[in-house]
């Protein structure tokens, strides 16, 4: 694993960025695996701003987003797809059809996730995959558990991730309860995988995470692993290492 420190949140946005970018320029056709909350809010803007400044091409980039919540429409305001039009896709020139999250509107939670993994074979993997971290150690919303799910799947969201999305609902009662993620089995099987993780609230997960046991109670822990992984945090989150 390499470890890139950065000085605060706008310098672990642009190191990232720059990783990303680096991938487009090398592979114009590649396929990225992208994450939504707040971490890599940055890291879009900067990639926009790229673009915009005709440094970016995405006309052949494919992208497969980690997940989407259970029964929110796309054209809701917390859905993942909404948020990653709203930051990413309606500002550079991505082709829609080449954009793809987990259908949240398909209640069939097995067809949900059958579907998807088709998306993602057919597409060839993902080549570049980033990772936001959770505070409990869940990557994608592969929650702390007995297994590492292999593919795709449907799952019961902790009461710590439920509350950590109460912000961005108008009451409690409003926070979704599932979600369909990717696997680790899938995230695993990505070619290259980039970690951002910011704040002193997050670094205690990333020295177990990243230096302790390999364990599903800690799902990304796993990510130790795997030959291609780059983190990139800022000083307060690497404190501890």
């Amino acid at each position: 694993m390499k470890i890139i420190r950065a000085k605060d949140y706008n310098d672990m946005s642009r190191k990232a960025a720059n990783i990303i970018s680096a991938q487009i320029i090398m592979k114009p056709h590649c396929v990225l695996g992208l994450a939504t909350g707040s971490t890599p809010i940055g890291i879009y803007e900067q990639l926009v701003e790229w673009y915009k400044k005709g440094d970016l091409d995405f006309s052949e980039v494919t992208t497969l987003n980690l997940d989407e919540y259970k029964g929110i429409a796309r054209e809701n305001e917390q859905s993942y797809y909404f948020f990653m039009n709203e930051k990413l896709f309606s500002k550079v020139n991505i082709n829609p059809k080449r954009t793809f999250l987990p259908d949240g509107m398909e209640p069939d939670s097995g067809k949900a996730c059958a579907d998807y993994n088709r998306i993602i074979e057919a597409a060839g993997g993902v080549d570049l995959q980033l990772l936001g971290l959770g505070h409990n150690g869940h990557i994608g919303f592969n929650e702390p558990g007995m297994a590492f799910e292999a593919q795709t799947h449907c799952v019961n969201l902790t009461e710590s991730t439920m509350k950590a999305n109460q912000r961005f609902f108008a009451s409690a009662d409003e926070v979704p309860k599932q979600a369909y993620t990717m696997g680790i089995k899938t995230i695993m099987q990505a070619k290259k995988i980039l970690v951002v993780v910011s704040g002193e609230d997050k670094a205690a997960i990333v020295k177990e995470a990243f230096l302790g046991t390999i364990t599903p109670k800690i799902q990304a822990s796993v990510l130790q692993l795997h030959n291609d992984v780059t983190l990139v945090a800022d000083e307060a989150a690497l404190s501890l290492i």
